[in-house]
């Protein structure tokens, strides 16, 4: 990716699979990333945080951070 660009592409490869992995069901993390993706898509009209960050990847690592964040609390 570019240098303007915020996020590393091999970070957000790695928060994928660390999501897919941690996940029993992978129609339903399918769907809820999708879901957030498209409400943060038109909630989110006029706040622009980083144009190089899609919807999609931004739920993908925000979805990955709750789930780990919950397990590290729960310990």
């Amino acid at each position: 990716m570019t240098k303007n660009n915020s996020l590393d592409f091999h970070k957000i490869i790695y928060k994928t699979e660390e999501l897919l992995n941690i996940s029993e069901n992978r129609y339903k993390i399918t769907t809820q990333v999708a879901s957030r993706a498209k409400r943060r898509k038109y909630e989110d009209l006029d706040i622009i945080e980083d144009p190089f960050v899609k919807p999609i990847i931004r739920s993908i690592l925000e979805i990955v951070d709750e789930i780990t964040e919950s397990e590290i609390i729960k310990d």
